[in-house]
């Protein structure tokens, strides 16, 4: 199994943000750059945007997709490299606006939506509709045996485990440092830093005893993990969110209904089904997206 350096990874974060950063696009007339982070959820986020562009307007779409993260999106829209990437509210609050974390999800989603606008000239368009936190997840079998349900439970038997987690989760402000303070982890190791797409087979495997996931991840379904409740509520809300270039609204008004289009309309189940069928599957996603959209009666 692969584990990432973190020196290697910041290296190459720094390498491609200065790519990013080098010059920014010439004006777009007649087409959308759709991004998305390296994961799949972000994957199926941004094609979902990317087909209903297509679908309900004449603009031709750029799909710009596995971006890294966090930061490297944002450079990417900051440069006018990409026009549109899928974000999480809370991550955009802590991550990027460097703000604690807090407040109920309308209050943060419009904190987030007036400091991009304020300072980046980028906005939010409505919440997809579902809410992807942060998910610190066990094998099932080791939730049944040991009867544990939160995570405060789970901290009396973190000194015999192993953990695994993403860069970006070890690094941010509402990640690994602030979990373990609040609920005093403490692992049998320095934990792991891995690919996000390998840390729910690592934990099936054995080779981890808790990971840090999302509550949406298809994997969760597949290989029979449990999620521990975040009991002392940790991690603030995470709307799912498109993330905007406000030129790019203003260059192609015929996109606004695009988005309005998509409010509300992804459940936290839904998301859930449609990662298990592209992870837990291996179903193509491009189909996958297709079909979620014509069941919503959004596309043909």
């Amino acid at each position: 199994m692969k584990i990432l350096r973190s020196s290697a990874y910041t290296a190459a974060v720094i390498a491609l943000a200065l790519f990013l950063l080098s010059s920014c696009s010439a004006p777009r007339s007649d087409r959308v750059v759709v991004g998305s982070k390296n994961f799949t959820e972000s994957f199926l986020l941004g094609e979902i945007i990317a087909q209903m562009i297509e679908t309900h307007t004449h603009l031709k779409v750029d799909r710009r997709f596995y971006l890294a993260g966090t930061y490297i999106c944002q450079q990417a829209i900051l440069a006018g490299r990409i026009d549109v990437y899928p974000e999480y509210t809370g991550t955009a609050l802590t991550a990027i606006l460097k703000q604690n974390a807090g407040g109920d999800k309308r209050e943060v989603y419009q904190r987030v939506k007036n400091e991009y606008e304020r300072r980046f000239r980028l906005t939010l368009g409505p919440a997809f509709g579902f809410n992807d936190t942060f998910a610190m997840e066990i094998r099932g079998e080791d939730a049944r045996r040991l009867n544990i349900k939160t995570l405060s439970q789970a901290a009396a038997f973190a000194p015999q485990w192993r953990a695994g987690f993403g860069y970006e989760f070890m690094e941010r402000p509402d990640g690994y440092r602030g979990l373990a303070a609040t609920y005093g982890l403490h692992f049998a190791e320095q934990p792991r830093i891995m690919d996000l797409g390998l840390l729910s087979r690592a934990l099936k495997d054995h080779q981890i005893d808790l990971a840090g996931g999302n509550t949406t991840d298809g994997q969760i379904l597949a290989l029979g993990l449990f999620v521990l409740e975040d009991d002392r509520h940790y991690f603030p809300p995470y709307e799912a969110v498109p993330v905007i270039r406000q030129e790019t609204l203003q260059q192609h008004p015929e996109i606004k209904p695009v988005f309005a289009a998509l409010a509300g309309k992804i459940s936290d189940e839904e998301m859930q089904r449609m990662n298990y069928a592209v992870e837990g599957q291996h179903r193509d996603a491009i189909e996958v997206v297709h079909d979620f959209l014509k069941n919503k009666n959004l596309v043909p």
